[in-house]
């Protein structure tokens, strides 16, 4: 069977059997995922950091995951939210009595302080706070806490230290915004469990990039596109190891280099100027799509954690099937989960129908089962896009994008909301002839995640050849419509308030050392400057360039978003996931269906004329 180089001629029955592969397999799957993620048996890791204040008593320990927020936001970085991870066993008791041990216990209080005290990262720490005060908590046997707080009100902790009963050893020491923001410690499958090991990842990196390797060919933009996607793991992996020093500015390069790519490509630079070659036959993809689809999902189930924003999915479904006010007053153990719109938590709503909720932070099906319905729903619409566009082979190409992107799999094994994201956006560009289609989609886009309403002055245009009265009236009633009918829960509950200060207002004032912002600090100036810039960036695409296609209109969307994300406080890998499919779509498509004339063949004749390559999709 020949598997190098393939010139991207189909016959009928490989053409009609990738076709049948693909609609079979999507058909297959969801089918199945419904009852398999009935029985997912995997929860999100213990609590969250946060300690009964100085002074306070071992009954004050029920509200040890409140006091995390008000300990949190006074520490070096001022932070608002926690994502859960797998973090030490239990929530903090402190202890009274520094001269007797603890029931069950073998140390004391005052032993477990000279332990500490002895580590060398603590006396380098207490070296500049030298009037910092220590308190002493049990975590769940064997593990002991003692944390240092800052001397003065209000009080503010600075250093954390887990001390093994047992052993009597050291086993963590945190400082700085490590001692607030558990995920910035690297725990072992803090995101995604098992996704994260290198026999899973580095062969999907593998799979990702090996169809499209250039065998006996000059290689392209587009196999450097490749890596830099891929090249995102570095950053991964060094945050995996709490070297957040590392991994936050890292994530920067390859974000610039995609959005320059995206906007270039937009304006007709970095055109390819040949087909788009794989190693092996558009079926081959077909089924490798389908294998990879049925590997994540049993992985998902099998070994997978729902972090916090899959938990807040659940307990919003929950809230709007009890008719009750959407956001404000969020279980303890989540307390700022209501942060994103209303179309974020109505899409829970079958799944907690379906495997309903036990109101704690359990196994959570239902997270499970949203996030595979939203990977399976992105990858149909990539598959439908590809097919709209130009064939089968151009959908089998994007869908294996997407089944093999290890970031896609990492969103989905996070049983995050990030795939709904870019699932919108992709039926947005399905809808990209209408301008009324646009505006429902813009406006359900906008209220998912609010990132995806920078897109709206984009999907407004469309591809039109010019923005007429027409489209705007039509894509505007539409984009108000949407909006108004999304709201309604939380219009119709007087929760007005509510919404703008925990979702609006609480997104935009939070500070995090997930970004150059929050990390290095000092940068406020030039934040708001690239914020502004990125304002009349989304607004001047909806006007330049003047004649476009919808691969243009992807490649902006994605670079807008990308934009958007380089000035964000909070930033992590899921986010990728928003962006990408519109990447894959410009990347892909932007390859010619067929090799140009060789230089000098024709010359005269304009029979031998090729067809124009790029698509334009008018409007109805």
């Amino acid at each position: 069977m020949e598997l190098q180089g393939v010139d991207g001629t189909r016959g009928r029955p490989s053409h009609h059997l990738a076709r049948l592969v693909v609609l079979a397999a999507l058909l297959t799957l969801l089918a199945l995922a419904g009852p398999a993620v009935a029985e997912a048996a995997t929860t999100g890791g213990s609590g969250v950091t946060g300690l009964p204040g100085p002074g306070a008593t071992a009954g004050a320990t029920a509200t040890a995951t409140a006091t995390a927020t008000a300990t949190a936001a006074l520490t070096r970085t001022v932070v608002k939210t926690v994502t859960k991870t797998v973090a030490a066993s239990g929530a903090p008791v402190l202890v009274t009595d520094p001269n007797s041990p603890p029931s069950g216990y073998r140390l004391t209080a005052n032993k477990v302080l000279a332990i500490a005290s002895a580590d060398p990262r603590v006396k380098g720490e207490l070296r500049r706070h030298p009037k910092a005060i220590p308190y002493e908590y049990t975590k769940g046997f064997p593990t002991w806490q003692v944390s240092w707080f800052s001397n003065g009100k209000p009080q503010r902790e600075l250093l954390q230290v887990y001390v093994d009963d047992n052993t009597g050893a050291v086993t963590q020491a945190w400082t700085g915004f490590q001692v607030a923001w558990t995920m910035a410690r690297g725990y072992a499958g803090a995101f995604g469990r098992r996704v994260n090991s290198w026999y899973i990842w580095i062969p999907f990196c593998i799979l990702f990039v090996a169809p499209f390797l250039p065998w006996r060919r000059r290689p392209t933009l587009w196999h450097l596109d490749l890596l830099v996607l891929v090249s995102f793991s570095i950053s991964l992996a060094f945050f995996n190891h709490a070297k957040i020093g590392l991994s936050v500015p890292l994530v920067y390069p390859p974000l610039i280099y995609l959005m320059l790519r995206l906007f270039f490509l937009a304006n007709g630079r970095g055109v390819p100027r040949h087909p788009l070659r794989t190693l092996t036959p558009t079926s081959w993809l077909a089924v490798g799509t389908v294998f990879l689809m049925a590997f994540r999902i049993g992985l998902n189930i099998l070994n997978s954690n729902v972090i916090d924003v899959g938990y807040s999915g659940v307990i919003g479904a929950d809230k709007l099937l009890h008719s009750v006010a959407l956001y404000g007053h969020w279980p303890k153990d989540n307390m700022y989960g209501d942060t994103y719109g209303p179309v974020s938590y109505m899409l829970y709503v079958p799944f907690r129908l379906i495997f309903g909720w036990s109101g704690s932070w359990d196994s959570l099906p239902a997270a499970h089962g949203a996030a595979i319905f939203f990977d399976l729903l992105c990858l149909a619409g990539l598959y439908l896009l590809g097919r709209r566009l130009r064939d089968n082979r151009m959908g089998v190409i994007l869908a294996y994008c997407w089944a093999a992107y290890p970031f896609t799999l990492y969103a989905l094994n996070s049983n995050t909301n990030d795939a709904l994201v870019g699932a919108v956006l992709v039926f947005a560009l399905l809808a990209i002839r209408t301008a009324p289609g646009r505006g429902v989609m813009a406006g359900l886009a906008g209220m998912t995640k609010f990132a995806p309403f920078a897109l709206a002055p984009l999907l407004l245009r469309g591809a039109e050849e010019r923005l007429r009265k027409r489209h705007i009236v039509g894509f505007g009633i539409a984009f108000a419509l949407t909006c108004v009918v999304v709201m309604l829960p939380v219009l119709l509950k007087n929760d007005l308030s509510a919404f703008w200060h925990d979702s609006i207002l609480y997104q935009s004032d939070r500070t995090t050392p997930f970004s150059i912002w929050g990390l290095w600090g000092g940068l406020g100036w030039l934040q708001s400057l690239c914020q502004g810039a990125v304002i009349a960036l989304a607004i001047g695409v909806a006007f330049l360039p003047s004649r476009r296609t919808l691969v243009d209109v992807a490649a902006l969307g994605a670079g807008v978003l990308i934009a958007l994300q380089l000035t964000l406080n909070y930033w992590l890998y899921p986010y990728i996931v928003w962006f990408v499919p519109f990447a894959f779509v410009a990347l892909v498509a932007a390859h010619p269906e067929h090799e140009p004339p060789a230089v000098g063949a024709y010359p005269t004749d304009p029979a031998h004329e090729q067809p124009a390559v790029r698509i334009h999709i008018a409007s109805s």
